[in-house]
């Protein structure tokens, strides 16, 4: 397709300054469009040339635009004469231009739209557009004192299109407010005053109809002339908000007769319903009244492990349809009432998810029975293993026991990976099963003096007594295997996943606290999971003055270093591996100061959790964004040389709406472009969240900065996340470097990575370069860059800064300050 501006040939006339017109021709030279201006320059109404050929205008094929002779010289730029024939039978002379040239395949994606000419409007576009809208037209001739409706409003009032009807009977299909119509028009047409009103009416079939009347004056001369305006039928937003209002008493009225806990949240944790038993407990529990609109998150941040607890119940029921779970009615320490709650998804019309409710029943009584309720009060109905009560109280029984003996023993918290897919594959029924199967083989693979307990939903414990720590975890390690091969078919589907856990080692030093190292091992799994799943991450048991006391002394010295902007960064370089490239590649790594001069910064695995924890991983992101691009400000000699400077962003980061335009506001006050600045998302939170990454993604590329996939290959999602999410960068991950010189699978799963990378024109960096045969390795297999300390250790940011030289003319380098 071709757009062709055409403009009559006057040899006294300078080009561009008479009439054109346009014509768009496709590539077999028929007419798709002709301006309103044609008639004026080539002698045809535009619809007369819609559909022919255009030769039919030209005095012969020698003038045709798409002949070789003139094709070429139009797509080079040049103005072509040509000789038009017009419709009275003459032959003129005109130049042609060509303006937009596109195959017409590509015409689609390149459509353009125009003003439309409101004399050009179709008569039946108009009735069509009032149908389907449901509203009117109207128009008062102020000189002739006439009124005239278009079908739309007869229809609306359900009169026969043409009706004779007279203003003072329409008024009467108002059921109210006709004085105060006349009032309006009235002004409308002495001060030119446009005006708005609602309307009740009833139709000549005595059907009620909520409407809006809109007005305004047209001028001519000076003088209103004209009004004229719209009726808009609202009849359906009205039965809408009508149905919003019943539902909200019938809701409101059952949830108060509910002796039991309702509420309902949006996707942000918003409270949207509540009854009063759960406000009442709420308070009693939290000490907090709770108010519509309020965030649960916010209400709980002085609780982070009820927070965090409540976040992954309310997160599984957006995912799933619904599902129950039995227990205390909050994690403190003490006896607590226990509840079956049940969780349920809500839905809009096109089955989006806008929130949850959960109702709660107090269960307390039924599981204080003797005989087999004794039994169900201490057991999970489902899988037969014990519940989290009867687990704590082993625990607490295991850890007092612990100060006659020497022995060790390990606490395994154990998280299935995605188990909340397999409720959109096979319903919650084929769930239990599931678990009741793998609750069985969890019992078979634990050693007889061990106990194996389903805390909750698809969480699990195992409490491993009197074991070395070699031996915890290799038991460990034998569990994860086991779920990792446990299949179970359900009526053609295979339902398998991995686990994520975390391993505590308590001594007799640990505290007989059975919650707070049910936390501590929490903790770990979260962690594990966050690092790309399928794996167990090991601590030993914090004592109470390493735990709750050193987390709130990390959470002090985070907060000091954020308030003083004084965090300590540091740089490791990336380096080239399989061919030359200029200048430095960087990522920013971050260290917290410690408390005193002599004291040791606290390490990323030392704050990064308790960041995380306490809601402080978002703003630590954007101080170590600030305080970089600061001190790159103060070195400008080093723009040029600066190629790619890396910050890797936390999952609230990830999760923020305004972290984009946080970038842009930083970007724009800096003399650094943004393409040399990239933010690497984990690959375990790009799993976890692909839509929130891929929005996340284009806003940064809107930017111009550059995004990478860190932890590539830690799981199988790597490869879809690799081809289809919109990074630049693919960082692997360390467990791929592992073993890289001596295991030919992690040796196939790098190169199936890099060649898609490759194939879609990405960036490839191998992390945790630690050895000559890795490195050797790496480069065998044609990855672009190398990070790890075989190459370069972290260094100062100071280090980074391009020396300083005295010359005769002056200092370079430096500080600009």
């Amino acid at each position: 397709m071709k757009e062709f501006v055409i403009q009559r040939y006057r040899a006294e006339v300078s080009a561009g300054t008479g009439r054109q017109t346009l014509l768009r021709i496709d590539d077999d030279g028929k007419v798709l469009f002709a301006d309103n201006n044609a008639e004026a320059v080539l002698g045809y109404d535009a619809n007369e040339l819609l559909g022919n050929m255009v030769h039919q205008v030209l005095a012969s094929r020698e003038d045709d635009p798409f002949a070789p002779a003139n094709r070429h010289r139009i797509e080079s730029g040049e103005n072509v004469l040509v000789t038009f024939r017009h419709k009275e039978g003459f032959f003129y002379t005109a130049c042609l231009s060509l303006r937009v040239s596109m195959r017409d395949s590509d015409e689609a994606a390149s459509a353009r739209i125009i003003q439309q000419e409101s004399s050009a409007i179709d008569p039946r576009l108009l009735r069509f557009a009032e149908s389907a809208a449901d509203f009117g037209v109207w128009e008062l001739d102020i000189v002739s004192n006439q009124i005239t409706w278009t079908e739309g409003l007869y229809r609306l009032l359900g009169l026969k299109p043409g009706t004779d009807i007279k203003p003072e009977q329409a008024l009467f299909y108002c059921q109210s407010g006709q004085g105060r119509i006349r009032a309006l028009f009235r002004r409308c047409a002495h001060t030119g005053a446009p005006f708005t009103i609602e309307l009740n009416l009833l139709t000549a079939q005595h059907h009620k109809v909520r409407a809006t009347l809109n007005g305004r004056a047209f001028k001519a001369g000076g003088r209103v002339r004209k009004l004229g305006g719209t009726l808009v039928n609202r009849t359906n937003e009205m039965q809408r908000d009508l149905a919003r209002i019943q539902a909200e008493k019938i809701l409101s009225a059952t949830t108060a007769a509910s002796p039991g806990l309702i509420a309902a949240v949006d996707k942000n944790l918003n409270l949207l319903h509540f009854n009063m038993p759960y406000a009442r407990l709420f308070a009693g529990i939290f000490g907090a009244t709770l108010q519509v609109g309020d965030n649960l998150g916010q209400l709980l941040e002085k609780h982070p492990n009820e927070r965090h607890l409540a976040e992954q119940l309310w997160r599984r029921a957006f995912e799933q349809d619904s599902f129950v779970v039995d227990m205390p009615i909050t994690q403190q320490s003490g006896e607590w009432p226990v509840y079956e709650f049940h969780y349920q998804r809500l839905t809009d019309g096109k089955s989006e998810t806008t929130g949850a409710v959960v109702v709660a029943s107090d269960i307390s009584n039924r599981a204080s029975n003797t005989g087999d309720s004794e039994y169900r009060y201490r057991h999970d109905p489902v899988t037969g293993l014990t519940n989290r009560r009867e687990f704590t109280a082993r625990l607490q029984r295991t850890m007092e026991e612990k100060e006659e003996t020497a022995a060790s023993s390990g606490l395994l918290y154990l998280n299935l990976d995605a188990f909340g897919d397999f409720n959109a594959i096979a319903g919650n029924g084929a769930c239990d099963r599931y678990l009741r199967e793998l609750a069985s083989s969890l019992e078979i693979r634990s050693r007889p003096q061990d106990t194996v307990s389903r805390l909750s939903g698809d969480t699990f414990a195992l409490l491993i007594e009197s074991c070395t720590e070699t031996d915890a975890r290799k038991l460990a390690d034998d569990i994860l295997d086991l779920i990792r091969s446990f299949v179970f078919e359900w009526q053609g589907h295979q339902l398998q996943t991995t686990a994520s856990g975390g391993l505590l080692i308590m001594s007799t030093h640990t505290p007989a606290n059975p919650e707070q190292l049910l936390c501590q091992a929490s903790d770990l799994c979260h962690g594990a999971k966050t690092s790309g799943r399928n794996r167990i991450h090991t601590a030993h048991a914090a004592t109470p003055k390493t735990d709750d006391s050193i987390s709130n002394e990390y959470v002090d010295q985070i907060r000091k270093a954020l308030d003083q902007q004084a965090l300590t960064l540091e740089f490791q370089a990336l380096k080239p591996v399989a061919s030359v490239a200029w200048g430095d590649h960087i990522e920013i790594l971050t260290r917290i100061p410690g408390k005193g001069e002599h004291e040791q910064w606290l390490q990323p695995e030392q704050f990064l959790a308790v960041a995380e924890r306490f809601g402080l991983a978002k703003r630590l992101d954007r101080q170590v964004i600030l305080q970089t691009l600061t001190w790159l400000g103060d070195y400008p000699l080093l723009e040029p040389r600066l190629k790619y400077c890396g910050f890797n962003l936390s999952l609230a980061s990830v999760l923020d709406d305004t972290f984009a335009d946080f970038m842009a506001s930083v970007l724009r006050v800096s003399n650094y472009p943004a393409e040399c600045f990239c933010l690497e998302i984990h690959e375990a939170h790009a799993t976890q969240y692909p839509d929130e990454v891929a929005v996340l993604c284009d806003a940064l590329h809107h930017i111009g900065c550059r995004i990478a996939l860190d932890g590539a290959g830690a799981s199988v999602e790597s490869y879809r996340l690799a081809a289809k999410l919109p990074v630049d960068v693919i960082k692997l991950d360390r467990s791929l470097m592992l073993r890289l010189g001596d295991d030919p699978v992690q040796q196939i799963m790098v190169e199936a990575l890099h060649r898609i990378a490759q194939d879609s024109g990405r960036t490839t960096v191998a992390t945790f370069i630690e050895s000559d045969d890795i490195l050797r390795k790496v480069r065998t297999l044609g990855i672009h860059y190398g990070q790890g300390f075989r190459l370069s250790s972290p260094k100062p940011l100071a280090e980074l800064a391009p020396v300083a030289v005295d010359l005769a003319t002056g200092r370079i380098g430096g500080s600009a300050q």
